[in-house]
Parts: C-alpha cells; structure tokens; sequence
C-alpha cells in the first residue's frame, strides 16, 4: 500500500522492489555521492530491508566491508536473509563469489559512535523515517490508514509505545511534543481533545480525534491529512529518532576517514534543517565540503514510479 503525503512522511522503503514493490529511494543518487570504493568500509546507518546495502555491497568487492544498523528486529532479519547468502541475480556469473563481509548489528543509528574505530570507515549512509515494512503493518500503529494498536515503536522489544504517551503524557506536553515534532500549528487544540477523549486504544480512534479538533481550514491543508503531523510527531518522539540522528552527526566526522562520504536522506523539514545545519557548520569549521549546495530531490519520473520519493531531500558532504 502506498502512502501519498497524505499520510506520514517515510523513507520509501530500504527493501527495495523484491520485498516492498519499490525500489529505495533516490538509490542512484545516493550511491553517487557515496563514491563506493572496491575494498572500503562502509555503514548503512539505517538498513531496513537492505535496497540500498545490497547496491553498495555490489560495489565493495570481497575485499570489502559493509556494517549495517536497524533498530527493528523484523527489517534486519529480512536484510541478514537478503545481504548474507550469495544473491542469485550475481550467482549466474560468478560474481557472487566477489561478495563483501557483512555485518548487520540491532542498534540505532547513534549506535555506530561507540562501534567502529576513528577514521575507519570511508562512507556513512543513513535513510530517514518509517519504512515500508512497518508502514504497511498495521499491528505496528505507525499509520492511521488502517485500524492497529497504538505502538508506532521500531524496535517493539523496548521504549514507550504511543499508547501510553497518547493516555499518560500530560496535556501541556503532548501539545508541546506535537508542536516541536510536527511542527503543527493547533498543537494545543488538539492535545486538549486528546486529554477529553481518553482513554484512546488504537491508530484509528486518535486519528478520528485528531480530525475533529483540526479540521481543514484551507485548500492547502486538505491535501494532507489532519492527522498525518500529530502521527509523524509522536512516532518521533516515541523513537527519540532526532537524537539519534544527532548521534550521528556528532560521531561522523570522528568515524570517516579523510575524503570519507557522509550521505543522508531525510522525508521532513525538522530532519533536513537539522542534517542542513550539522554539514553547514562542518563546512564553516574545515571538517567537511559540501557535495550540493541544495538538497537533491527525487525527479519527476521517480516520482511518478515511487510517490514515497516526492518529499526526499539528499544532502551529501566529504571528510576533509
């Protein structure tokens, strides 16, 4: 099921076409930047279901070594499956026999700081968001277009779920972590119709809420889903992906070698201004030179194929 803008901001789905029915998003340009080179060490910061680890392991040759993080258990299992056993589409040739060393650890993004060695590693690749994989479950709770549990967790062995940050958090709070995560303006509004509703049990419940206390008052806001902020501000919140995504940026200019590629994809405007300032002040302090100086969007017949592609922003810089 492809959700449009009108639903949560996502990263396209890391499956790629044999699992998802996508192929990830921006791939031929992310790869570009990375410049991959035969025998180098990489890390796919966020494998999902491996889309964009398989076309760098295509390029590492044996000599090579890809480390890939994911917080979810289920997308990393299905990548150790798809990266670890000799892929049939380079078996006919023998090029499989050319396949690097993989590792796939269960951690997030942050977690590569306290993992690899400093100036080891000669590209970092990380694809922001929700992916298709737990998009399109609904007993995850990450989308409200089909009724499930209020979980929106991508690791479900541990942390918060939604559920008990909709029914315990307190009113100023929740209308505080949906203004800042989601950058929704009747953040207030509809923390107040959330406190009255409780207790609230599933995606579809909270999304009904969310639509009456913040109705469409414009053309512009009918193109997305009243609830599609609120979702989106939770879901981070309950991930506590933007520190995350801070560690990441803190540790990479310790982990990339020099000429080292740091590559990130993000699918909303919080992220992207956080990526945006990090390389920014990179540049500023010497540490980095920026690969673009506008953040590379999908075009229109990406678009076309893969709608998930129409809200990705690629920004790209090299170790100096």
């Amino acid at each position: 099921m492809a959700e449009s803008l009108t639903d949560i901001p996502e990263r396209g789905g890391h499956g790629g076409k044999r699992e998802s029915g996508h192929v990830p998003v921006l791939l031929q340009q992310a790869i570009e930047f990375l410049n991959i080179k035969r025998g180098g060490r990489y890390i796919d910061a966020t494998v999902g279901l491996g889309g964009h680890s398989f076309e760098i392991a295509k390029r590492l040759g044996a000599p090579g070594h890809l480390i890939g993080f994911d917080k979810d258990p289920a997308a990393l299992e299905i990548a150790q499956q798809r990266l670890t056993q000799d892929p049939a589409s380079l078996a006919r040739d023998g090029s499989a026999r050319d396949w690097p060393t993989i590792t796939l650890i269960h951690g997030t993004m942050g977690d590569s700081a306290n993992s690899q060695r400093a100036s080891s590693v000669d590209g970092i690749l990380a694809d922001l968001g929700v992916s298709s994989l737990q998009l399109n479950d609904p007993a995850r709770g990450f989308s409200f277009q089909a009724e499930g549990p209020l979980d929106m967790r991508m690791n479900p062995q541990s942390g918060p779920t939604a559920e008990q940050v909709v029914n315990q958090s307190d009113e100023v709070t929740l209308a505080n972590l949906i203004y800042e995560f989601g950058d929704e303006r009747r953040s207030r509004r509809i923390a107040r119709a959330i406190v009255r509703s409780r207790p609230i049990g599933n995606t579809a419940q909270l999304a009904e809420i969310i639509s009456a206390a913040a109705r469409p008052m414009n053309p512009a806001e009918r193109k997305i889903h009243p609830a599609t902020r609120t979702f989106q501000a939770i879901r981070i919140f309950v991930n506590d992906e933007l520190n995350h995504l801070q560690a990441l940026l803190s540790a990479a200019p310790q982990l990339l070698k020099s000429g080292g590629r740091l590559v990130i994809i993000s699918f909303q405007s919080l992220e992207d201004r956080i990526v945006k300032d990090a390389l920014r002040d990179g540049a500023k302090s010497g540490i980095y030179r920026l690969l673009v100086k506008k953040p590379v969007v999908a075009e229109a017949e990406e678009v076309v194929r893969n709608s998930r592609a129409r809200s990705a922003k690629l920004r790209a810089a090299e170790r100096l």
